[in-house]
Protein backbone atom coordinates (compact mmCIF):
# COMPACT_ATOMS: atom_id res chain seq x y z
CA UNK A 1 0.00 0.00 0.00
CA UNK A 2 2.99 2.04 0.69
CA UNK A 3 4.60 1.48 -2.70
CA UNK A 4 1.30 2.16 -4.23
CA UNK A 5 0.63 5.84 -2.49
CA UNK A 6 4.15 6.78 -3.26
CA UNK A 7 4.05 6.31 -6.53
CA UNK A 8 0.42 7.87 -6.96
CA UNK A 9 2.41 10.97 -5.56
CA UNK A 10 4.84 10.51 -7.50
CA UNK A 11 2.45 10.56 -10.65
CA UNK A 12 0.43 13.64 -9.45
CA UNK A 13 3.90 15.70 -9.22
CA UNK A 14 4.66 14.74 -12.58
CA UNK A 15 1.54 16.16 -14.00
CA UNK A 16 1.83 19.03 -11.96
CA UNK A 17 5.46 19.49 -13.54
CA UNK A 18 3.92 18.59 -17.15
CA UNK A 19 1.24 21.05 -16.56
CA UNK A 20 3.60 24.16 -15.17
CA UNK A 21 5.77 23.45 -18.04
CA UNK A 22 3.44 23.49 -20.87
CA UNK A 23 1.86 26.43 -19.40
CA UNK A 24 5.62 28.68 -18.88
CA UNK A 25 6.07 27.29 -22.90
CA UNK A 26 2.32 28.12 -23.89
CA UNK A 27 3.32 32.09 -22.82
CA UNK A 28 6.83 31.84 -23.67
CA UNK A 29 6.05 30.88 -27.73
CA UNK A 30 4.10 34.03 -28.86
CA UNK A 31 8.09 35.86 -27.87
CA UNK A 32 10.01 33.18 -28.88
CA UNK A 33 7.71 32.89 -32.34
CA UNK A 34 8.50 36.89 -32.99
CA UNK A 35 11.55 36.33 -32.49
CA UNK A 36 12.24 33.45 -34.72
CA UNK A 37 9.97 35.81 -37.37
CA UNK A 38 12.22 38.58 -37.22
CA UNK A 39 15.64 36.23 -37.39
CA UNK A 40 13.91 34.08 -40.76
CA UNK A 41 12.25 37.62 -42.35
CA UNK A 42 15.67 39.27 -42.09
CA UNK A 43 17.69 36.35 -43.89
CA UNK A 44 15.23 35.30 -46.44
CA UNK A 45 15.18 39.10 -47.34
CA UNK A 46 18.71 39.93 -47.16
CA UNK A 47 19.60 37.12 -49.23
CA UNK A 48 17.41 37.20 -51.83
CA UNK A 49 18.18 40.86 -52.41
CA UNK A 50 21.91 40.41 -52.28
CA UNK A 51 21.67 37.26 -54.67
CA UNK A 52 19.50 37.93 -57.32
CA UNK A 53 19.97 41.76 -57.31
CA UNK A 54 23.50 42.68 -56.45
CA UNK A 55 24.63 39.09 -58.20
CA UNK A 56 26.19 37.86 -54.97
CA UNK A 57 26.39 33.94 -53.98
CA UNK A 58 24.30 33.10 -51.10
CA UNK A 59 27.42 31.52 -49.43
CA UNK A 60 29.32 34.88 -49.67
CA UNK A 61 25.99 36.67 -48.09
CA UNK A 62 25.45 34.10 -45.22
CA UNK A 63 28.76 33.69 -44.32
CA UNK A 64 29.34 37.65 -44.27
CA UNK A 65 26.32 39.63 -43.68
CA UNK A 66 24.67 37.48 -41.55
CA UNK A 67 26.86 37.17 -38.60
CA UNK A 68 24.46 39.42 -36.27
CA UNK A 69 21.75 36.29 -36.61
CA UNK A 70 22.32 32.91 -34.64
CA UNK A 71 22.77 31.06 -37.71
CA UNK A 72 23.40 27.83 -35.50
CA UNK A 73 19.49 28.15 -35.45
CA UNK A 74 18.63 28.67 -38.80
CA UNK A 75 18.97 27.23 -42.38
CA UNK A 76 17.93 28.46 -46.03
CA UNK A 77 16.78 27.01 -49.27
CA UNK A 78 17.49 28.66 -52.58
CA UNK A 79 14.82 28.00 -55.27
CA UNK A 80 16.80 29.54 -58.25
CA UNK A 81 14.04 28.49 -60.87
CA UNK A 82 11.71 30.71 -59.28
CA UNK A 83 14.11 33.37 -57.45
CA UNK A 84 12.65 32.39 -53.91
CA UNK A 85 14.31 31.72 -50.30
CA UNK A 86 12.99 30.27 -47.78
CA UNK A 87 14.97 30.08 -44.57
CA UNK A 88 13.67 28.33 -41.30
CA UNK A 89 14.58 28.29 -37.42
CA UNK A 90 14.86 24.88 -36.25
CA UNK A 91 11.83 23.61 -38.61
CA UNK A 92 9.39 25.99 -36.38
CA UNK A 93 9.42 28.89 -38.20
CA UNK A 94 10.09 29.57 -41.74
CA UNK A 95 9.69 33.00 -44.42
CA UNK A 96 10.36 33.27 -47.44
CA UNK A 97 11.43 35.72 -49.84
CA UNK A 98 10.21 36.35 -53.42
CA UNK A 99 12.45 38.02 -56.45
CA UNK A 100 9.97 40.18 -59.20
CA UNK A 101 11.68 42.00 -62.22
CA UNK A 102 12.02 45.19 -61.37
CA UNK A 103 10.33 45.62 -57.80
CA UNK A 104 13.18 43.58 -55.98
CA UNK A 105 12.26 41.01 -53.39
CA UNK A 106 9.98 40.77 -50.47
CA UNK A 107 8.22 38.65 -48.16
CA UNK A 108 5.48 36.57 -48.03
CA UNK A 109 3.50 38.01 -45.09
CA UNK A 110 -0.21 38.03 -45.08
CA UNK A 111 -0.49 36.92 -48.65
CA UNK A 112 1.28 34.10 -51.05
CA UNK A 113 4.14 33.34 -53.38
CA UNK A 114 1.65 33.29 -56.55
CA UNK A 115 -0.03 37.15 -55.33
CA UNK A 116 3.63 38.53 -54.89
CA UNK A 117 4.92 36.81 -57.92
CA UNK A 118 2.22 38.33 -59.83
CA UNK A 119 3.28 41.94 -58.89
CA UNK A 120 6.16 42.90 -61.62
CA UNK A 121 7.43 46.18 -63.00
CA UNK A 122 8.96 45.97 -66.39
CA UNK A 123 11.25 48.60 -66.68
CA UNK A 124 11.08 50.53 -70.07
CA UNK A 125 14.07 50.14 -72.26
CA UNK A 126 16.56 52.94 -72.66
CA UNK A 127 20.19 53.65 -74.48
CA UNK A 128 22.57 52.35 -72.88
CA UNK A 129 25.35 54.69 -70.90
CA UNK A 130 27.88 55.42 -73.22
CA UNK A 131 31.68 54.62 -72.75
CA UNK A 132 33.14 57.92 -74.72
CA UNK A 133 30.55 60.49 -72.45
CA UNK A 134 31.58 61.70 -69.41
CA UNK A 135 30.13 60.72 -65.87
CA UNK A 136 27.35 61.70 -64.89
CA UNK A 137 26.08 61.45 -68.37
CA UNK A 138 28.10 58.77 -68.83
CA UNK A 139 30.49 55.85 -67.96
CA UNK A 140 33.88 57.67 -69.05
CA UNK A 141 36.00 58.57 -65.44
CA UNK A 142 38.75 61.46 -66.54
CA UNK A 143 41.68 60.93 -65.09
CA UNK A 144 42.97 64.45 -65.15
CA UNK A 145 41.84 65.85 -61.49
CA UNK A 146 40.02 69.30 -61.40
CA UNK A 147 43.13 72.25 -60.47
CA UNK A 148 43.92 72.61 -56.97
CA UNK A 149 42.24 68.53 -56.32
CA UNK A 150 45.43 66.85 -54.22
CA UNK A 151 45.17 63.26 -55.43
CA UNK A 152 47.78 62.10 -52.67
CA UNK A 153 45.35 63.71 -49.88
CA UNK A 154 42.46 61.86 -51.57
CA UNK A 155 44.37 58.26 -51.73
CA UNK A 156 45.11 59.04 -48.42
CA UNK A 157 41.57 59.24 -47.42
CA UNK A 158 40.08 56.22 -49.40
CA UNK A 159 43.24 54.03 -47.54
CA UNK A 160 41.66 55.53 -44.30
CA UNK A 161 37.96 54.51 -45.32
CA UNK A 162 39.26 51.31 -46.28
CA UNK A 163 41.22 50.35 -42.63
CA UNK A 164 40.61 47.45 -40.85
CA UNK A 165 42.48 48.23 -37.30
CA UNK A 166 40.40 45.52 -35.07
CA UNK A 167 38.78 43.08 -37.64
CA UNK A 168 38.00 40.70 -35.09
CA UNK A 169 36.24 43.15 -32.45
CA UNK A 170 34.52 45.78 -35.20
CA UNK A 171 35.20 45.09 -38.66
CA UNK A 172 34.52 48.14 -41.06
CA UNK A 173 34.17 46.25 -44.16
CA UNK A 174 33.76 49.50 -46.37
CA UNK A 175 32.92 48.48 -49.53
CA UNK A 176 32.67 51.50 -51.72
CA UNK A 177 33.82 54.73 -51.79
CA UNK A 178 33.35 57.49 -54.38
CA UNK A 179 34.43 61.22 -54.10
CA UNK A 180 32.40 63.68 -56.19
CA UNK A 181 34.22 67.24 -56.59
CA UNK A 182 32.38 70.15 -58.96
CA UNK A 183 30.49 67.47 -60.77
CA UNK A 184 33.30 65.12 -61.52
CA UNK A 185 34.25 61.64 -59.89
CA UNK A 186 37.66 62.47 -58.52
CA UNK A 187 37.91 59.33 -56.76
CA UNK A 188 36.80 55.97 -56.31
CA UNK A 189 37.65 52.50 -54.43
CA UNK A 190 36.01 49.49 -53.79
CA UNK A 191 36.20 46.10 -51.46
CA UNK A 192 36.99 42.56 -53.16
CA UNK A 193 33.85 41.13 -54.57
CA UNK A 194 32.31 44.51 -55.45
CA UNK A 195 32.91 47.32 -58.42
CA UNK A 196 31.00 50.14 -60.01
CA UNK A 197 27.92 47.71 -61.18
CA UNK A 198 27.51 46.24 -57.89
CA UNK A 199 24.03 47.35 -56.68
CA UNK A 200 24.44 48.07 -53.06
CA UNK A 201 21.64 48.18 -50.33
CA UNK A 202 20.28 51.60 -49.11
CA UNK A 203 18.97 50.75 -45.66
CA UNK A 204 17.59 54.29 -44.33
CA UNK A 205 19.20 56.71 -47.40
CA UNK A 206 15.92 54.99 -48.87
CA UNK A 207 14.55 57.46 -46.83
CA UNK A 208 16.08 60.53 -48.44
CA UNK A 209 15.31 58.79 -51.84
CA UNK A 210 11.51 58.45 -50.85
CA UNK A 211 11.72 62.17 -50.03
CA UNK A 212 12.39 62.52 -53.92
CA UNK A 213 9.50 60.97 -54.84
CA UNK A 214 7.35 63.75 -52.36
CA UNK A 215 9.16 66.15 -54.36
CA UNK A 216 7.83 64.95 -57.94
CA UNK A 217 4.35 65.18 -56.67
CA UNK A 218 4.52 68.37 -55.20
CA UNK A 219 6.09 69.86 -58.51
CA UNK A 220 3.13 67.97 -60.62
CA UNK A 221 0.89 69.66 -58.31
CA UNK A 222 -0.50 66.80 -56.95
CA UNK A 223 0.13 67.37 -53.18
CA UNK A 224 1.13 70.27 -50.52
CA UNK A 225 2.95 69.17 -47.75
CA UNK A 226 1.61 71.23 -45.27
CA UNK A 227 -1.82 70.04 -45.43
CA UNK A 228 -3.06 67.21 -43.88
CA UNK A 229 -1.40 63.81 -45.32
CA UNK A 230 -4.08 62.46 -48.13
CA UNK A 231 -4.01 58.79 -46.85
CA UNK A 232 -6.79 56.87 -47.15
CA UNK A 233 -6.57 54.82 -44.17
CA UNK A 234 -6.84 58.19 -42.34
CA UNK A 235 -9.78 59.23 -43.91
CA UNK A 236 -12.84 59.97 -42.05
CA UNK A 237 -11.27 59.73 -38.37
CA UNK A 238 -11.35 62.38 -35.57
CA UNK A 239 -8.96 61.40 -33.14
CA UNK A 240 -5.74 63.27 -33.94
CA UNK A 241 -4.71 61.15 -37.31
CA UNK A 242 -6.38 63.91 -39.69
CA UNK A 243 -4.33 66.60 -38.44
CA UNK A 244 -0.93 65.03 -39.12
CA UNK A 245 0.41 66.79 -41.94
CA UNK A 246 2.64 65.63 -44.62
CA UNK A 247 5.19 68.14 -43.97
CA UNK A 248 4.86 66.44 -40.11
CA UNK A 249 5.80 62.72 -41.57
CA UNK A 250 8.72 64.25 -43.82
CA UNK A 251 9.90 65.95 -40.53
CA UNK A 252 9.39 62.89 -38.42
CA UNK A 253 6.92 64.80 -35.84
CA UNK A 254 4.04 62.55 -37.01
CA UNK A 255 3.02 62.30 -33.24
CA UNK A 256 2.77 58.54 -33.87
CA UNK A 257 3.23 55.93 -31.10
CA UNK A 258 5.88 54.06 -33.10
CA UNK A 259 8.34 52.65 -31.47
CA UNK A 260 11.91 52.27 -33.59
CA UNK A 261 13.53 50.34 -31.51
CA UNK A 262 15.90 47.11 -32.95
CA UNK A 263 15.34 43.54 -31.63
CA UNK A 264 13.05 41.02 -31.81
CA UNK A 265 10.04 43.38 -30.19
CA UNK A 266 10.28 46.49 -31.48
CA UNK A 267 7.95 48.10 -33.93
CA UNK A 268 10.06 48.58 -36.57
CA UNK A 269 11.36 44.81 -37.01
CA UNK A 270 7.56 43.72 -36.38
CA UNK A 271 6.47 45.90 -39.63
CA UNK A 272 9.74 45.19 -41.85
CA UNK A 273 9.87 41.04 -40.74
CA UNK A 274 6.07 39.87 -39.72
CA UNK A 275 3.91 42.77 -41.46
CA UNK A 276 1.96 42.74 -44.64
CA UNK A 277 1.62 46.36 -45.16
CA UNK A 278 3.94 48.26 -43.52
CA UNK A 279 2.11 51.95 -43.99
CA UNK A 280 -1.13 50.18 -42.33
CA UNK A 281 0.78 48.85 -39.31
CA UNK A 282 2.43 52.48 -38.46
CA UNK A 283 -0.54 54.35 -39.18
CA UNK A 284 -2.97 52.47 -37.00
CA UNK A 285 -0.67 53.37 -34.32
CA UNK A 286 -2.49 55.86 -31.88
CA UNK A 287 -1.30 59.40 -31.89
CA UNK A 288 0.26 60.34 -28.61
CA UNK A 289 -1.33 63.27 -26.85
CA UNK A 290 0.47 66.68 -26.09
CA UNK A 291 2.50 68.57 -28.86
CA UNK A 292 4.25 66.46 -31.02
CA UNK A 293 8.03 66.15 -30.58
CA UNK A 294 10.83 64.95 -33.23
CA UNK A 295 11.28 61.18 -32.78
CA UNK A 296 13.41 59.47 -35.55
CA UNK A 297 10.80 57.08 -37.24
CA UNK A 298 11.01 54.45 -40.26
CA UNK A 299 7.41 54.13 -39.84
CA UNK A 300 6.76 57.66 -41.10
CA UNK A 301 9.06 57.11 -44.34
CA UNK A 302 6.90 53.93 -45.06
CA UNK A 303 3.61 56.09 -44.34
CA UNK A 304 5.00 58.53 -47.36
CA UNK A 305 5.55 56.14 -49.94
CA UNK A 306 1.90 54.93 -49.21
CA UNK A 307 1.04 58.38 -50.36
CA UNK A 308 2.69 58.67 -53.01
CA UNK A 309 0.35 55.34 -54.01
CA UNK A 310 -2.98 56.80 -52.67
CA UNK A 311 -2.46 60.01 -54.75
CA UNK A 312 -1.02 58.25 -57.95
CA UNK A 313 -4.29 55.90 -57.15
CA UNK A 314 -3.17 53.34 -60.10
CA UNK A 315 -0.68 50.83 -59.33
CA UNK A 316 0.81 50.21 -62.44
CA UNK A 317 1.61 54.20 -62.75
CA UNK A 318 2.92 53.83 -58.84
CA UNK A 319 5.32 51.22 -59.57
CA UNK A 320 6.88 52.97 -62.63
CA UNK A 321 7.02 56.41 -60.61
CA UNK A 322 10.44 56.02 -59.48
CA UNK A 323 11.89 54.67 -62.20
CA UNK A 324 10.66 56.57 -64.84
CA UNK A 325 10.18 60.29 -63.27
CA UNK A 326 13.34 59.77 -61.28
CA UNK A 327 16.38 57.65 -61.86
CA UNK A 328 15.66 57.30 -65.63
CA UNK A 329 16.12 60.88 -65.36
CA UNK A 330 19.03 61.69 -63.65
CA UNK A 331 21.23 58.86 -66.03
CA UNK A 332 20.20 55.78 -63.54
CA UNK A 333 18.78 52.45 -65.17
CA UNK A 334 19.70 49.78 -62.81
CA UNK A 335 18.17 51.71 -59.55
CA UNK A 336 15.86 48.49 -57.35
CA UNK A 337 13.33 50.03 -55.18
CA UNK A 338 11.85 47.21 -53.37
CA UNK A 339 7.99 46.78 -52.07
CA UNK A 340 6.35 45.52 -49.03
CA UNK A 341 4.42 42.48 -49.56
CA UNK A 342 1.42 44.44 -50.01
CA UNK A 343 2.90 46.43 -53.06
CA UNK A 344 3.94 49.55 -51.43
CA UNK A 345 7.71 50.79 -51.56
CA UNK A 346 9.46 50.34 -48.87
CA UNK A 347 11.64 53.87 -48.45
CA UNK A 348 12.60 53.20 -44.70
CA UNK A 349 15.30 50.61 -45.93
CA UNK A 350 15.23 48.61 -49.71
CA UNK A 351 16.48 50.59 -52.23
CA UNK A 352 19.58 49.06 -54.44
CA UNK A 353 21.65 51.28 -56.79
CA UNK A 354 25.56 51.27 -57.38
CA UNK A 355 27.72 53.54 -55.91
CA UNK A 356 28.40 55.55 -59.06
CA UNK A 357 24.32 56.05 -59.29
CA UNK A 358 24.36 57.13 -55.71
CA UNK A 359 26.63 59.67 -56.24
CA UNK A 360 24.14 60.66 -59.05
CA UNK A 361 21.08 60.98 -57.23
CA UNK A 362 23.17 63.05 -54.52
CA UNK A 363 24.46 65.16 -57.14
CA UNK A 364 20.69 66.21 -58.20
CA UNK A 365 20.82 67.35 -54.55
CA UNK A 366 23.96 68.85 -54.93
CA UNK A 367 22.46 71.41 -57.96
CA UNK A 368 19.37 72.12 -56.45
CA UNK A 369 17.28 69.81 -58.16
CA UNK A 370 18.71 70.28 -61.58
CA UNK A 371 20.17 67.58 -64.15
CA UNK A 372 21.58 68.52 -67.60
CA UNK A 373 19.38 71.70 -67.33
CA UNK A 374 15.78 70.29 -66.16
CA UNK A 375 14.27 70.62 -63.38
CA UNK A 376 13.50 67.45 -61.84
CA UNK A 377 12.98 68.57 -58.17
CA UNK A 378 10.76 71.75 -57.34
CA UNK A 379 12.75 74.67 -57.23
CA UNK A 380 13.30 75.44 -53.51
CA UNK A 381 12.53 71.48 -52.63
CA UNK A 382 16.59 71.04 -51.58
CA UNK A 383 16.49 73.82 -49.23
CA UNK A 384 12.95 72.86 -47.52
CA UNK A 385 14.80 69.17 -47.61
CA UNK A 386 17.77 70.41 -45.94
CA UNK A 387 16.51 73.02 -44.00
CA UNK A 388 16.43 72.11 -39.82
CA UNK A 389 13.32 70.24 -38.11
CA UNK A 390 12.75 72.24 -34.69
CA UNK A 391 13.57 70.23 -31.63
CA UNK A 392 16.36 68.00 -33.06
CA UNK A 393 18.98 67.79 -29.87
CA UNK A 394 21.82 68.28 -32.27
CA UNK A 395 20.51 69.94 -35.11
CA UNK A 396 20.49 67.08 -37.03
CA UNK A 397 17.75 66.73 -39.26
CA UNK A 398 15.28 68.03 -42.02
CA UNK A 399 13.25 66.60 -44.03
CA UNK A 400 14.08 62.78 -44.01
CA UNK A 401 17.72 64.09 -44.52
CA UNK A 402 20.23 64.24 -42.03
CA UNK A 403 21.88 67.62 -41.12
CA UNK A 404 24.86 68.88 -39.20
CA UNK A 405 24.12 72.39 -37.81
CA UNK A 406 24.37 72.19 -34.10
CA UNK A 407 22.38 72.69 -31.30
CA UNK A 408 20.90 76.07 -30.02
CA UNK A 409 23.75 76.80 -27.48
CA UNK A 410 26.31 76.74 -30.50
CA UNK A 411 27.13 75.12 -33.82
CA UNK A 412 30.31 73.88 -32.45
CA UNK A 413 27.87 71.53 -31.01
CA UNK A 414 27.33 69.38 -33.88
CA UNK A 415 27.39 65.42 -34.63
CA UNK A 416 30.38 65.96 -37.02
CA UNK A 417 32.86 68.90 -35.94
CA UNK A 418 35.13 68.94 -38.86
CA UNK A 419 32.65 68.87 -41.33
CA UNK A 420 30.84 72.34 -42.65
CA UNK A 421 27.74 73.29 -41.70
CA UNK A 422 25.12 72.73 -44.18
CA UNK A 423 26.74 68.75 -44.41
CA UNK A 424 23.11 67.61 -45.97
CA UNK A 425 22.98 63.65 -46.11
CA UNK A 426 21.02 60.22 -46.50
CA UNK A 427 22.49 57.82 -43.59
CA UNK A 428 21.91 54.31 -43.36
CA UNK A 429 22.42 51.00 -40.64
CA UNK A 430 25.69 50.15 -41.07
CA UNK A 431 27.41 53.49 -42.14
CA UNK A 432 25.74 54.09 -45.51
CA UNK A 433 26.55 57.70 -46.24
CA UNK A 434 25.53 59.90 -49.30
CA UNK A 435 26.79 63.12 -47.99
CA UNK A 436 26.22 66.34 -49.98
CA UNK A 437 28.32 69.66 -48.92
CA UNK A 438 27.38 72.49 -51.27
CA UNK A 439 30.25 74.49 -49.94
CA UNK A 440 32.68 72.57 -50.98
CA UNK A 441 31.06 71.55 -54.41
CA UNK A 442 31.13 68.02 -53.22
CA UNK A 443 29.56 64.67 -53.01
CA UNK A 444 30.89 61.64 -50.65
CA UNK A 445 29.56 57.99 -50.80
CA UNK A 446 30.82 55.42 -48.51
CA UNK A 447 28.57 51.97 -48.32
CA UNK A 448 29.79 48.60 -46.25
CA UNK A 449 29.13 46.50 -43.81
CA UNK A 450 29.96 47.93 -40.55
CA UNK A 451 27.72 46.34 -37.84
CA UNK A 452 29.16 48.01 -34.73
CA UNK A 453 27.73 51.94 -33.98
CA UNK A 454 30.67 54.66 -34.66
CA UNK A 455 32.99 51.79 -36.29
CA UNK A 456 33.20 53.80 -39.36
CA UNK A 457 35.25 56.91 -38.50
CA UNK A 458 33.26 59.72 -40.33
CA UNK A 459 34.40 62.90 -39.31
CA UNK A 460 37.82 61.50 -39.28
CA UNK A 461 37.36 60.39 -43.13
CA UNK A 462 34.55 63.27 -44.30
CA UNK A 463 37.68 65.59 -43.23
CA UNK A 464 39.94 63.97 -45.07
CA UNK A 465 38.16 64.30 -48.65
CA UNK A 466 37.39 67.79 -47.84
CA UNK A 467 41.30 68.20 -46.99
CA UNK A 468 42.20 67.10 -50.77
CA UNK A 469 39.73 69.59 -52.38
CA UNK A 470 39.77 72.88 -53.20
CA UNK A 471 39.54 75.81 -50.79
CA UNK A 472 39.85 73.51 -47.38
Amino acid sequence: MAEKAKSSRWRKVLVICSVVVGIIVAMAWPYARQALMVATGYSAKRLCSEVYIAQRSPEDVWEVDLTLLPRELLSYTMMDDEKIVETSALGLVSQKAVFREGLGCTLTNGTTVARVQAMTYSPPKVESLQDDIEWPLGKKVNANLPAGVDSAKLEAALDLAFEEPDPENNPVQTRAVVVVYDGKIVAERYGEGFDKTTPLLSWSMGKSVTNSLIGLLVKKGLLDVNKPAPLKMWQGLDDGHEKITTDDILRMRSGLAFDETYGAFGDVTDMLYASYAYAERTGSSPVKQGEAQWYYSSGDTNLLTQIVRDVLADDARYHAFPTEELFHKINIHGAVFETDPSGTFVGSSYVYMTARDWARWGLLYLQDGMWNGERILPEGWVDYSCSLTPGTPLGEYGAQFWLNRGNPEGSENRKFPSVPVDYCAAQGFETQRVAMIPSRKAVIVRLGLTPKRGGFPEDRFFAAVLEALPGS
